[in-house]
């Protein structure tokens, strides 16, 4: 076993403004660094409740980001975007809120050019089997399936 840092709460708190500075975090992630660096539960709660009083840890916040930045650079659909917000234990209230920062039209814009992009990709002379294999990839990518169905048929 090797031997770990072991911080001062002030140390720590100072490390967490600065984790949570760099970047959204959820409470989730803050909790795991606070379990990594080896404090103790009461010095958790007394850190997480300091950075939520000074606002480096926001969870609404956190999750606008994250539907923000999942949807527009790794083009998630909203699916996957809500069952990864609900894997970090992200409140619904807070889900329906960052699901509304996707607006509509880009996520059916979105779409589409995923779908047109893939389907070049597909060599595949069976039209069943290369609308199969879209519409398996656009499900798997968190796009809803009634869309995906709709968007496939209108493809091929």
């Amino acid at each position: 076993m090797k031997n770990q840092k072991s911080y001062t709460v002030i140390e720590a708190t100072k490390a967490m403004e600065h984790y949570c500075a760099y970047q959204e975090r959820c409470h989730k992630e803050v909790e795991q660094k606070l379990y990594d660096l080896n404090m103790i539960p009461e010095a958790q709660e007394f850190i997480i409740l300091h950075l939520l009083q000074h606002n480096f840890l926001n969870e609404e916040r956190f999750a606008k980001a994250f539907a923000r930045g999942k949807f527009s650079i790794k083009k998630w659909g909203r699916i996957k975007i809500v069952s990864e917000l609900k894997f970090k234990n992200i409140s619904s209230y807070n889900i329906k809120s960052a699901l509304l920062e996707i607006d509509e039209e880009d996520y059916l814009n979105t779409l589409q050019k995923i779908a047109e992009k893939k389907i070049q990709h597909i060599k595949e002379p069976n039209s069943f089997t290369k609308k199969n294999k879209l519409s398996t990839f656009l499900i798997s990518k968190g796009f809803e399936t009634e869309l995906v169905y709709k968007m496939v048929n209108n493809l091929i």
